[in-house]
């Protein structure tokens, strides 16, 4: 999603309102992971953004206004992510800002979105911390496009009982992780509320190249499937591992697989029998999804859009369907006023309604890997 960042603010409880929102553009920030660990992935939402930007304008912006994307490289870093917030905010002035694409790195500048009364929407954050503090309050300006993990979790436990029809698993899980801790628990209480069995649980923590030890005390375990909740570049190396040390049973993890980047890692063959949860397939027949495949494949040299251009792209559609409800583009009390009421809004990833929580509540796309291509398995909804 999009968020609406303004600079500067007004007293009270007042929206602010930013030069660039009442001028001839739009200032719209893209705080992203652009390199580093996970530049797959902010890479893939810029891609994303920018097709959207690039059709809004064609067709006369938002009210007569033409959007103007700043893009700010966070580095995949926490820290890095808090500076691009205040520069986007205090330097740039935009009017809103996209990103980041992990929750960690999105929830590194919710204080800022908080203080600054700045509308912020992570594309791809699915911990519930990201809208959500420690103390059960909501962080009122920041909203997010993807689904939250727990549905994630609940969504592979389910996979795992109904259609893959087992009932002994592993659980193999990124310890430093806030993203796959929550799919773990939520993972491990579904499938043990319906009577499966958990027959290990073991971790790894990120930039860990050798995973063969562990992985020999999960084969000695003898699971029939291993959930493996983590991002790409350490599930790369995990699997391609697996299956040389003979696992052969289904793998399965979530949105933090989806990189081109894992069959690279991983081999085409070894992603064989593995699944993940996605937030879309371009697989889908849907004439809407359709034609955005057509479009960014236009755009991009053939290329098929993955969930985080699709991501991306729908962020900016939600942000600027959000400001003509609010009949604003520069006010942010309004805009996140009109983003927090966003119902039934039809949009490539599925259809969204935005709960209290600031949580969506949307479907989900389960994916088959077959020869190193992502297969349309089947749509889950909420």
């Amino acid at each position: 999603m999009a968020s609406t960042l303004v600079a500067g603010i007004l007293a009270g409880c007042g929206g602010k309102e930013t030069s660039s929102g009442g001028g001839d553009t739009i200032k719209i920030g893209a705080n992203l992971e652009l390199s580093g660990a996970v530049a797959s992935y902010g890479s893939g939402i810029a891609a994303g953004v920018d097709l959207a930007v690039e059709e809004i304008n064609k067709n006369g912006g938002v009210d007569g206004k033409k959007i103007e994307i700043i893009k700010v490289d966070n580095k995949s870093d926490g820290p890095e992510a808090t500076n691009a917030a205040i520069k986007l905010t205090s330097k740039d002035k935009v009017t809103a800002i996209i990103g980041a694409a992990t929750s960690g790195n999105t929830v590194a500048q919710a204080q800022i979105a908080n203080d600054t009364k700045t509308v912020l929407i992570s594309p791809s954050g699915t911990s519930p911390t990201v809208t959500v503090k420690e103390d059960g309050s909501v962080n009122e300006f920041v909203f997010r496009t993807a689904f939250i993990d727990p549905f994630q979790g609940t969504v592979a436990a389910n996979f795992a009982l109904n259609d893959l029809k087992v009932k002994n698993v592993a659980i193999y899980a990124d310890n430093a992780s806030d993203y796959a801790k929550g799919l773990a628990a939520s993972f491990k209480e579904t499938f043990e509320a319906a009577g499966g069995k958990i027959v290990a649980e073991e971790s790894y923590v990120a930039k860990d190249t050798d995973f063969r030890s562990t992985l020999t005390r999960i084969k000695a375990a003898n699971p029939e499937y291993i959930f493996i909740p983590g991002y790409y570049e350490e599930v790369g190396l995990i699997v391609k591992q697996a299956r040389e040390m003979g696992i052969t049973v289904p793998l399965m993890g979530a949105d933090g697989w989806d990189s081109p980047k894992l069959v690279e890692l991983a081999g085409a063959d070894a992603l064989n029998n593995t699944f993940i949860i996605n937030h879309y397939s371009s697989e889908d027949q849907d004439a809407t999804i359709q034609k955005f495949v057509k479009a960014f494949g236009d755009k991009y040299n053939g290329k098929s859009p993955d969930a985080f251009n699709a991501l991306g792209y729908d962020t900016v559609y939600l942000l600027v369907d959000a400001m003509k409800r609010a009949e604003t583009t520069s006010d942010s009390v309004k805009i996140k006023d009109a983003l927090a009421a966003t119902k039934d809004l039809s949009l490539i990833t599925g259809t969204i309604t935005v709960d209290k929580k600031h949580h969506l509540i949307k479907s989900a796309t389960v994916l088959e890997y077959v020869d190193g291509k992502q297969k349309f398995n089947t749509k889950v909804n909420p």
